[in-house]
């Protein structure tokens, strides 16, 4: 969609990444109480995210996916993600820039996949963006978990979880992700078509306040 032709941090710029930023903060404290399958939690804040990359392009996505990692570690400290808690015991450093690359490329990625396929069907635009975020999330985690796979078994072994004879790839698809990808990829698949209409309200209001301007411009000149 078109973006407003000013600076970034407008005002009305930073009040989109107030807003998604706070239901952010609030779907992935949810997150934390409400995970039942495997070690990892069920993530709910991708919609928001993916909004924000197709609103506010790429820039939002980057910031909103930032805030998204930082959620993630805080529901480790505050007692939501035991696993994630540990893996920030054993391994600090690379837990931190996990949850931090995995949580902006899901919302970089996602942006310029809207950009270009809009360009030739905003609505497989919005479909592409929110189902490829869970995809890069996971996938960006998947790939984290196979770095540091040995403490990861032995946090495992240790909650008497049976793990002997099986390949890492295995162990983490089917005991530490499980289904929740399933599930996140599934719920934005359903809110897809909520985000293309919220993007075509901002889209139309945009137009609409261009044209204003334009209007009081010719006056100005008239």
């Amino acid at each position: 969609m078109k973006k407003a032709d000013t600076t970034f941090f407008d005002s009305k710029t930073v009040t989109y990444l107030a807003v998604l930023a706070a239901l952010i903060v609030v779907l992935q404290l949810l997150s934390g109480v409400l995970s039942f399958f495997g070690l990892t939690s069920i993530t709910l804040a991708l919609v928001p995210i993916v909004l924000g990359g197709i609103v506010l392009g790429v820039g939002g996505g980057a910031i909103l996916g930032c805030v998204f990692g930082v959620m993630v570690l805080i529901n480790a400290f505050v007692g939501f993600d035991a696993f994630t808690l540990y893996l920030l015991g054993v391994q600090p450093l690379f837990t931190v820039a996990l949850c931090l690359v995995k949580g902006v490329a899901a919302g970089v990625l996602p942006a310029l996949a809207y950009k270009l396929i809009s360009k030739r069907s905003k609505r497989w635009g919005v479909i592409t963006a929110s189902l490829l975020a869970p995809v890069v999330n996971t996938g960006i985690f998947i790939l984290g978990a196979l770095v540091i796979f040995e403490p990861i078994s032995d946090y495992l072994v240790g909650a008497g979880i049976e793990i002997a004879g099986m390949s890492p790839i295995v162990v983490i698809l089917t005991v530490v992700v499980t289904v929740n990808f399933f599930i996140e990829f599934a719920v934005d698949a359903l809110l897809s078509p909520a985000v293309y209409t919220v993007d075509r309200v901002v889209e139309r209001q945009l137009s609409l306040k261009k044209m204003h301007r334009q209007d009081a411009k010719n006056d100005n000149l008239s």
